[in-house]
């Protein structure tokens, strides 16, 4: 049974038809909560199964909440949503096809609609409320959880990064490609190193703080292809070995661009406390590689004002969950400056990596160059 998001929010507004469905589904009393530096996170549910098992996802991340800045998302259990006309489609980035996300905004927030789970979110100044089959689609519900915590960085200038991101004993090290790059799969084989910690996998946050950067990562555990598992063993736990066997069989370029997700437990497969929240950045590795460049793989020193255009596999659009501080949304895809990125990714190193794909080249430039550079 599908539900139109229209009719459950016929009035003017969304605030009170969120009262009254948080009035008509009390949630369960103890929240899951995620402690970051400066923000505290309680997600409050109805749905029991829904926050036990995001609590043993979050569980890196819980721990005392003495922050004084308190988020309350909620995840109501409902009927899948069918869309209709009143949604307005959000566009996709360069490189990404079909729709994702549409939404309506009213003068106290905005729905998002998610069209491929039917899944509907309130993100508002009063509410932050996910509506729909919620124990179906828990990802989703981590993302939304994550929203709050990116608007409150994004909010106090910090820039969002399409970057992944470790950590050798306090400083960090950030990772990007254009998309499909293997930025993932290159962090993942660093931290083979047992003094490299995870940051982020997906979305890095970095803030000019005088001659330093400040970097920060979210709540989300590494979500991977198979082509990043096969030839990692390390992941091999993540699938049966008649399926890698099978994977192994595909054609290489096949295999590179399959989609087919599986979360990475850092705890499970690194061991305990391999998770760092903050850190201070002190290199940028731009993967600007290809299978089929012939070139073996080089990884060079470079001024990023010289190269203007690899800024494109760093900056990210802030989305469709965005509010700024003066509860505004954007209405297309939104970035901060260029200018902003430059000054504060030009107090560190910056290296571009070219040629031939080669996981292991740059994993042993880490550890041998750049790691014992900061034990001197």
């Amino acid at each position: 049974m599908t539900t139109s998001p229209s009719r459950l929010f016929a009035d003017t507004r969304l605030t009170p038809v969120c009262q009254r469905l948080l009035e008509e589904n009390p949630v369960r009393p103890a929240p899951v909560t995620i402690a970051h530096p400066a923000v505290t996170l309680n997600v409050y549910s109805n749905h029991p199964a829904l926050l036990h098992e995001l609590a043993g996802y979050f569980r890196p991340w819980c721990g005392n909440a003495e922050s004084s800045t308190v988020i309350d998302v909620f995840a109501l259990r409902h009927d899948a949503f069918e869309l209709d006309d009143t949604f307005t489609p959000w566009p996709r980035e360069t490189g990404k096809s079909g729709q994702k996300e549409s939404y309506r905004d009213y003068p106290d927030g905005r729905l998002i609609y998610k069209h491929k789970t039917g899944m509907l979110f309130v993100q508002s100044d009063q509410y932050k409320l996910a509506l729909g089959p919620v124990d179906q689609h828990p990802n989703q519900i981590i993302n939304f959880v994550n929203n709050q915590y990116m608007n409150w960085l994004q909010q106090r200038d910090w820039l969002i990064c399409h970057a992944s991101a470790l950590c050798f004993r306090g400083q960090a090290i950030a990772i990007a490609a254009f998309s499909g790059g293997g930025k993932s799969t290159q962090m993942l084989h660093c931290l083979d190193h047992p003094e490299m910690k995870f940051l982020t996998n997906d979305r890095l946050f970095i803030k000019l703080d005088g001659q330093h950067v400040c970097a920060s990562g979210i709540a989300k555990l590494p979500r991977i292809n198979p082509g990043t598992i096969v030839h990692n063993p390390k992941l091999s736990p993540l699938i049966s070995s008649k399926l890698k066997q099978e994977l192994l069989n595909l054609p290489p370029q096949e295999l590179w661009h399959l989609e087919q997700k599986y979360d990475v437990n850092i705890d499970h497969i690194y061991g305990q406390q391999r998770i760092q929240t903050v850190a201070r950045l002190a290199t940028l590795i731009i993967l600007n590689w290809t299978h089929s460049d012939a070139k073996p793989c080089t990884i060079s020193p470079i001024d990023l004002e010289q190269h203007p255009e690899l800024l494109n596999a760093i900056v990210k659009s802030q989305g469709p969950f965005f509010q700024t501080s003066q509860s505004e949304f954007t209405h297309a895809l939104t970035y901060q400056p260029d200018k902003d990125y430059l000054a504060a990714l030009k107090q560190m190193a910056v290296f571009e990596v070219s040629g031939h794909i080669d996981f292991y080249a740059v994993k042993k430039f880490i550890n041998e160059q750049l790691c014992p550079e900061w034990l001197s």
